[in-house]
């Protein structure tokens, strides 16, 4: 069973940066492909970026492409999501999620999932 514990939301001005983590247990995190998804009050759950279990491969959406970053690191057994240039249209609750097998733009590719971080830009 992989846990997985979500920080470093919170609330920022509009042009302003955040850094999320995702640490994770219970499974050999180099395994895992890991994905950020985002969740705006009365709307579905969207992807925001992946990235493999080596770190070699990301993928972005194209509304945060350029803004954000999906890292990883191994040895500490988490996946970062630097977001700069944050805007009011970010606002969302940022869920990590993690996929044994390919993980990559759909939630249906990943098998367990975090409990959210709150992420609210003001204008």
């Amino acid at each position: 069973q992989v846990r997985l514990v979500e920080s470093g939301g919170g609330l920022v001005q509009a042009g302003g940066s955040l850094r999320l983590s995702c640490e994770a247990s219970g499974y050999t995190f180099s395994s895992l492909d890991m994905g950020w998804f985002r969740q705006a009050p009365g709307k579905e759950r969207k992807f925001v970026a992946a990235i493999n279990w080596s770190g070699g491969s990301t993928v972005y959406a194209d509304s945060v492409k350029g803004r954000f970053t999906i890292s990883r690191d191994n040895a500490k057994n988490t996946v970062y999501l630097q977001m700069n240039s944050l805007q009011p249209e970010d606002t969302a609750v940022y869920y990590c999620a993690a996929s044994m097998g390919s993980g990559r733009m759909y939630s249906w590719e990943y098998d367990y999932w975090g409990q959210g971080t709150q992420v609210t830009v003001s204008s």
